[in-house]
This record gives C-alpha cells, structure tokens and sequence, in this order.
C-alpha cells in the first residue's frame, strides 16, 4: 500500500503483533490459563493484548525505536533477495565479477568511514550512489548476457541471404498477395538487421560501461581515503551514473524494437503460409 505521499506505508501493526516479545507474552498468559485452569488469566492477557494493539502502532516512540528497525531490516532483506535472485541468472563469471564489485563497494564503506573529511549524513548520501551503480554493473550485465545469447543465435550472413531472396522473389511474383507478402519480409529483414546492429552497438556500450564503472571503484578504493571532500567523490560517481541511464534508456528502446520486430515476423510468417 502507498501513502498519500506516495510512499510506501508502513506495517506498524503488523510489527506490533508479530514480534517475539509480543508473541511470547501473549502464549505465555493463555497457556498459564491453560494450565491452572484460571482462564482470567487469558481474560486479562487478550485484554492487554487489545490495549497493547490499539494503541502501539501509532506510538511515534516505538516507530523510531523499535518498529522502524523491523522495516530497515526487511527491505535489506528484500534487497538482498532480489539481487541474490539476479546473480543466479548470470553465467558463473559475471556473477563472480558482480560479486567482486559487491566486495569492492563494501571495502569503500569502510575506507570512507576512517576520512574525517566526510560527515555520517553526506557519507550517507554519496555512498548510496555506490549501492545504485552496484545495481546498475548487475543489470548491466544481465544485459550484455542476454544480448551476447541472443546475438549467438543470429547470422548476419542468412538475413542478407534471406533478403536476396525475397527481393528475387519480389521480382518474379506476378500475384498481388505474393508480392506484397515479399515486400513484408523484406522489411523486417531491414529491422532485423537495424536491430542487430543497435544490440550490438548497445552490447558493446554497456561492457565499456561495465569496465567504467569496475575501474572507478578500483579508482575510488585508491583515493578516498585521501579526499578532502565529499564533493570529490559525488563528481566521480555522477558522471558514471549518468552513463549508466543513458545506456539503460539505448537498451530499453532496443528491447522495444526487439519485440516489435518479433510479432512482425510472426505475422509475415503466417501471411507467408497463407498465401501459399
């Protein structure tokens, strides 16, 4: 659920309720009834409990000490599993490569926190662009993995071949149907061959991208411990996130074109047996 703000809301009863203190206490009052066969026990231990349930969730003070920490916790933990999740998708080395950059972000952490010349909040600030671009290097890989499979699978050589033919086709083809159906594939062998050439382009931009990114925080790990400000490193991570967008925005149009090109072969390919 979002907030009118929109922002996530919190689930301040949920944490009221499913904690082990609460839990515990809870169980403890009905089995203790339970056993002495004093059930007013459980009586006043439900009672509580609705005391406890009405007025907890809202109590600022337990959000800030105790139900805030349960929510940091859980989108750590659900970070954590869905970057876990990624790097299972990767081939063996990239996975090993993401998990390097992993590590190297993690040793940054800790040189940064021995430089005076960082307050906790900017520390704060600017090394959540080294978490972002942590984020980035793995879809970026994901990426270039995808691109490199599906690339694998494709010949150059027969589009072309494809393309001579339907042009040779086109040239014999007396029928109307015919002739249309030649021009149709004659133009998604053209897109076939754009979009190769973007993937490929795109392909080799986010590996460049990926090697920046790995070179920078090889850079960083070398400097940081010696910069004087935090500007010195928002300069550096900036601009590499800035190239990370811009190749994100390339390979999110080339997915798109890739997928209009795919539902255009599929219907020149049942107009081709159509016609037949």
């Amino acid at each position: 659920a979002m907030s009118e703000s929109g922002r996530e809301k919190k689930p301040y009863a949920k944490y009221a309720f499913l904690n082990p203190y609460n839990l515990s206490v809870l169980a403890g009052t009905v089995t203790a009834g339970a056993l002495t066969g004093q059930w007013w026990l459980a009586a006043v231990g439900a009672g509580a409990e609705a005391l406890w349930m009405l007025f907890a969730p809202d109590s600022k003070i337990l959000q800030r000490a105790w139900f805030d920490k349960y929510w940091d916790e859980e989108k750590i933990k659900e970070k954590q599993e869905a970057l876990n999740k990624k790097f299972r998708q990767l081939p063996p080395v990239e996975e090993s490569r993401c998990r390097g950059l992993a590590q190297r972000r993690d040793q940054i952490f800790q040189l940064a926190q021995g430089n005076p010349a960082f307050t906790h909040e900017l520390l704060g600030d600017e090394l959540s662009k080294l978490d972002r671009l942590v984020e980035a290097f793995l879809d970026l890989s994901l990426t270039t993995s995808r691109y490199a499979n599906y690339l694998s699978t494709v010949d150059p050589r027969q589009i072309a071949y494809d393309r001579s033919r339907y042009t040779h086709l086109l040239s014999l083809a007396e029928e109307d149907d015919r002739r249309r159906v030649a021009e149709q594939n004659i133009a998604v062998l053209d897109k076939r061959t754009t979009m190769v050439e973007e993937m490929t382009r795109d392909m080799q931009t986010a590996m460049a991208q990926l090697d920046l990114i790995e070179n920078t925080f090889k850079l960083l790990a070398d400097q940081i411990v010696t910069m004087r400000s935090s500007a010195e490193l928002s300069n550096q991570l900036d601009g590499v996130i800035q190239g990370v967008e811009a190749v994100r925005i390339s390979a999110r149009e080339t997915d798109s074109l890739m997928a209009g090109i795919e539902d255009e072969v599929s219907e020149s390919e049942n107009e081709l047996r159509r016609v037949r």
